[in-house]
């Protein structure tokens, strides 16, 4: 009999190593199947060799366990919510790049201005020709349509944005769900003395994009869940029914945070402002600082524009009503706010464009504006070029009338709430201007594209360090797949030895 024994002993022995073997292969093949998988840690099967009596016993199997280098990983989530963010930038102003345009080429509101000076110079030859007046006349309407046009691009992109953060909510929110789901079963798991790992694994995945949408970093807890925080320290929900919630909107020039733009919401508390990164909090700020700080550029110089032509006695732009409209009070451009959407030249005119050498409306002057002016009747000469020569010498100048600034542009407590400013001084011109718009707005577009690719280029440093230090190594994972084809054939020859053995046994027996 103990010759039977020590054959049980051998194949249970053999079994157990064949069953360490199959789990070590399906831990091996998850593994190679998540190689390519950004911020998955490589598990390990862990195995207890089993004895009785000082003698073997075969092996048992253990949990399966991962190893995270937890600082990697949380620079690695800081640098998706920095990645993440700029990605929204590009890809939300990118439209208004192109609508820019390029200075020099004809597109851009500069090129547009230029085009007008210089047909009113033309016009300045032959102040009564109605081809001449009409070419001033399509030339303003074009550059009004510029001004239409960037001032267009700019609320679609605000638009872009909240619709972003309206559809981002959703995917964040399912995340979060997911990681609360998580926690609970990895509590249990740690509880039952269960493996966890693979749960673990699952929860980083979901937060990777939590990483990506806010910037949010995990914060673990004793019992193997974990909260998520915001860079601001905003614990984001996880449990079951929470959620963060805001409304649609529809994006117009002067739509406000707070005011008609909806919060975020969470728990009835407003918490927009403690979303500062990841693609949620560049939607936020795009919606909320950058793009209304561009529509309150293009305003003031619309506004400024339009009252320098209607200064010296030609009102060539106006709004929808007819008039230049102005501050009525409270932050600078409580009047025009929006303005840039709507001008258009004065349908007055449109409809005689000899009014573009005669004049439109009579200036008392002072000695802080603009000097006299009386526009030249129907019945005025026919070479009149007062106005002609106001407008090229004063409206596209410096001065106001000679030895007289033109009053400065506002480039400070822009917006509905005066909350906004320009990034460059007041211009001096309207042209300057212009120019000064154009290369701020393009500058800070490609200031955008810049840092992504430093920020990309970090992302990808920390993305192989954090491979390297807890990821999946290919070359290992096969070294190890030969060691364990080698440990099963020595199994195998065992059970093989072991069932010979058994049936030359049981042949003995029954001849015996």
């Amino acid at each position: 009999m103990s010759g039977i024994t020590g054959l049980e002993t051998s194949l249970m022995i053999a079994n157990s190593g064949i069953a360490n073997i199959g789990a070590n292969f399906a831990v091996m093949s998850q593994n190679v199947a998540n190689a390519g998988t950004t911020g998955y840690a490589a598990e390990t099967q862990t195995q207890q060799s089993l004895t009785a009596g000082g003698a073997g016993m075969g092996v048992a199997n253990g949990a399966v366990t991962r190893y995270v280098n937890q600082q990697l990983q949380s620079n690695l989530w800081a640098q998706n919510g920095e990645v993440s963010a700029l990605q929204e930038r590009q890809t939300v102003l990118q439209p208004v790049n192109a609508a820019l345009g390029t200075p020099g080429q004809g597109g851009d509101i500069a090129s547009q201005l230029g085009a007008l000076q210089n047909a009113f110079s033309t016009l300045l030859g032959t102040p009564d020709s109605s081809t001449l007046q009409q070419s001033v006349v399509s030339d303003a309407q074009s550059f009004a349509a510029g001004i239409n046009a960037l001032s267009q691009a700019y609320t679609s992109a605000g638009q872009t944005a909240q619709n972003n953060i309206v559809s981002s909510l959703k995917q964040l929110n399912a995340s979060l769900t997911s990681i609360g789901t998580l926690n609970t079963e990895i509590i249990s798991g740690l509880a039952q003395g269960q493996s966890v790992a693979d749960l673990q694994n699952q929860r980083d995945a979901a937060m990777q994009t939590v990483s990506q949408l806010t910037g949010a970093q995990a914060i673990p807890q004793a019992n193997g869940s974990i909260l998520v925080a915001t860079q601001n320290g905003l614990v984001l929900p996880t449990g079951p029914g929470a959620a963060l919630t805001t409304a649609n909107a529809t994006i117009a020039p002067g739509a406000i945070y707070p005011g008609t733009i909806p919060g975020i919401m969470m728990n009835g508390v407003d918490v927009t402002n403690q979303i500062t990164s990841g693609s949620i909090g560049a939607d936020i700020h795009l919606r909320d600082t950058t793009i209304p700080t561009y529509q309150a550029e293009l305003d003031e110089f619309a506004q400024n524009t339009a009252s320098r032509f209607q200064a010296q006695g030609l009102t060539l732009f106006t709004n929808a009503s007819g008039t230049v409209p102005t501050s009525t009070g409270g932050p600078v451009q409580s009047g025009y706010v929006g303005f840039a959407a709507e001008i258009e030249v004065n349908p007055v005119v449109v409809a005689n464009p000899s009014l573009v050498t005669n004049g439109t409306n009579a200036i008392v002057g002072s000695a802080t504006g603009a000097s006299a002016f009386t526009p030249n009747p129907p019945t005025g000469p026919s070479g009149f070029t007062t106005l002609i020569n106001r407008v090229l010498n004063y409206t596209f100048g410096a001065d106001v009338q000679a030895g007289v600034a033109q009053p400065a542009s506002h480039v400070t407590g822009l917006g509905a709430l005066g909350n906004l400013d320009a990034p460059f001084s007041s211009p001096t011109t309207i042209t300057d201007f212009a120019s000064t718009l154009i290369g701020a707005q393009s500058n800070d577009i490609a200031t955008t594209n810049t840092n992504l690719t430093d920020a990309q280029a970090m992302q990808s440093s920390l993305q192989s360090s954090f491979k390297s230090a807890s990821g999946v190594n290919i070359n290992t994972e096969m070294a190890n797949m030969v060691q364990l084809q080698n440990a099963y054939g020595a199994n195998a020859r065992i059970m093989a030895t072991v069932q010979s053995m058994w049936s030359t046994l049981q042949s003995d027996l029954m001849y015996a």
